[in-house]
């Protein structure tokens, strides 16, 4: 299995931040891969992404939510098999580091032989960039679900 681990400093507060990663429907707007995502409860997402040109679905649950501090996530069933965490961490009262960590199983030639060339971490690295873009332009949340989940 795959790991990428990356990590942003944004200019506005963790609260900022992590609602924004709540809203599971903007990420086509900062995620390159992503065309679409759909919140179908709590806790459960289905999405459409669109990797090295090969398109794909998959539902994720959401295991672990925190307000401020994480949202862990896996895949169930679809086209992809990962999980993953990202986490929040106060800098100052006006920034925060996001880090995300993918764990993941790389498919079929292209995607294993993109795997050992960083082309995953590359990708993350410009969507967090996008987030940071995306976050500051913002400078507040399109929304919030402040809610604690533990499965």
């Amino acid at each position: 299995m795959a790991q990428i681990i990356e990590s942003i400093d944004v200019t506005v507060p963790v609260s900022t931040a992590y609602n924004q990663w709540t809203q599971f429907e903007t990420f086509s707007r900062f995620l390159d891969e992503v065309e679409s995502i759909t919140q179908i409860d709590e806790t459960h997402t289905h999405w459409k992404v669109k990797i090295a040109g090969a398109e794909r679905e998959f539902d994720a649950e959401i295991t672990e939510q925190h307000p401020d501090e994480r949202v862990a996530w896996h895949s169930v069933g679809g086209d992809t098999e990962h999980a993953g965490v990202v986490t929040f961490h106060k800098l100052t009262d006006d920034s925060s580091r996001v880090t995300v960590q993918i764990d993941w199983e790389p498919e079929g030639l292209l995607e294993k032989a993109g795997s050992m060339i960083g082309v995953g971490k590359h990708a993350v690295k410009k969507d967090l960039d996008n987030f940071k873009e995306f976050i500051e332009t913002q400078g507040a949340p399109t929304g919030a679900w402040r809610g604690d989940v533990d499965v």
